[in-house]
């Protein structure tokens, strides 16, 4: 298989999560090495579409009819669990699948990653459906039990059936964190020995070897840093109502970088505690890690995550961090709190403590951006080029070898 020279990377967007910026790190590691790379987007807009590698192919899939996409279902002998999909509002990558299917007969990279459960959903029965041999690898990146706990009645809520008949086709299944491939597997009924931990794409060398000059000392009040979409996820207002604590005992100021639907609850919620003067929402921001350099303390506050970028990055920055000990991927980062300290989900009290402990201490800047080193951009592609290259031991189940047009 060194032979292999066509590479496609599958996603949904080009928006500024973390999932986006992992996929582009990819993209751009595996063009340096020399392969030629397809990114294949379903919505190819938003903050990160100027990112894309001049290298890298950017490829869109049009949506389809309802009809045209329960054909390829059809085609492609998915389990009937996802049939019903298609009778209340369609999932993103479901009304892409027949674009998608053209795709892989038309481009047949030797093999495509794809990134998050829709994506991989998609990737496998769009195989199936083109009848090729393109090898698929496919990565879970969030914890899949705390989406569909959230969920409702929609596509996510159907997860882990989906994932239970699917996965195992792949050539290879991979996740960002132990936790994640734990979670994937009690959630799924997957083998856990089957699911490969590859930890995210998240620093480039540049970006370690960089200097990083200290907060400099002054007038003004220490700030308080965090970073993420502004959804449920991230559990902003327990960051809040531990800020709201932390300007009890001392003056600080609080920065949260990142869009989403909640900007107005979380002003609304500041202003209640009155700390709304003290906070900022720049919104997205191209470069966070400038400003984690500036930042006295970065604060993860999610109720989960499938690994959290974030942390790596204010770890190479020197920047201290304090982070819920949710799942999964922050006690994988922090080495169990030997880099940072972690606090419980949802604990405010306990939140607050461990940032005034934290703006209190000195501590070894250095010593955070070598932990930082783990978590480089090379490391990880060398890792999933393994995945994508290497043939895998076992057979998986058949495919059709024609598909009517």
């Amino acid at each position: 298989m060194s032979g292999v020279r066509h590479l496609a990377l599958l996603m949904r967007s080009l928006n500024g999560g973390g999932i986006e910026r992992m996929t582009l790190n990819l993209a751009r590691a595996f063009t340096e090495r020399g392969y030629r790379v397809d990114l294949v987007v379903a919505r190819p807009r938003g903050p990160l579409a100027g990112q894309v590698p001049e290298e890298v192919r950017l490829i869109r899939l049009s949506p389809s009819s309802r009809l045209e996409a329960l054909r390829a279902l059809g085609a492609a002998r998915a389990s009937r669990v996802a049939w019903p999909l298609l009778l209340g509002p369609c999932p993103l990558m479901l009304r892409r699948l027949p674009a998608l299917v053209r795709y892989l007969r038309r481009a047949r990279p030797d093999a495509l990653l794809a990134a998050g459960t829709q994506s991989n959903l998609a990737a496998l029965w769009a195989r199936s459906a083109a009848g090729i041999a393109t090898r698929i690898v496919i990565s879970e990146r969030n914890t899949m039990s705390r989406v569909v706990r959230g969920a409702g009645r929609g596509f996510r809520r159907r997860y882990p059936s989906l994932a239970a008949c699917s996965y195992p086709q792949a050539d290879a299944v991979v996740a960002v964190s132990g936790g994640v491939a734990d979670d994937l597997a009690a959630t799924a009924g997957l083998p856990r020995a089957g699911i490969r931990v590859i930890h995210n794409p998240v620093l480039s060398a540049a970006r370690i070897a960089c200097g990083v000059s200290p907060r400099p000392e002054g007038d003004r009040p220490p700030l308080v840093l965090s970073a993420g979409r502004l959804h449920r996820q991230k559990d902003f207002p327990t960051l809040l109502r531990a800020f709201a604590r932390v300007r009890t005992a001392r003056s600080a100021r609080l920065i949260i970088l990142g869009d989403g639907p909640l900007r107005r609850s979380l002003r609304s919620l500041a202003a209640r505690l009155g700390v709304a003067d003290d906070l900022t929402l720049p919104g997205f921001v191209d470069e966070p890690m400038a400003w984690m350099t500036a930042a006295s303390v970065f604060v993860l506050s999610s109720a989960w995550e499938g690994f959290g970028n974030v942390l790596c990055e204010a770890l190479a920055c020197g920047c201290p961090v304090v982070s819920t000990d949710c799942p999964s991927g922050p006690g994988e980062i922090l080495d169990g709190g030997a880099y940072g300290t972690l606090v419980p989900v949802g604990d405010d009290v306990a939140m607050a403590g461990a940032i005034l402990a934290t703006l209190d201490a000195r501590l070894d800047r250095g010593r955070l951006r070598r932990r930082a080193t783990a978590f480089s951009v090379d490391a990880a592609a060398e890792r999933y080029l393994d995945a994508l290259l290497q043939p895998r031991a076992h057979t998986r189940g058949p495919t059709p070898s024609s598909v009517g047009a």
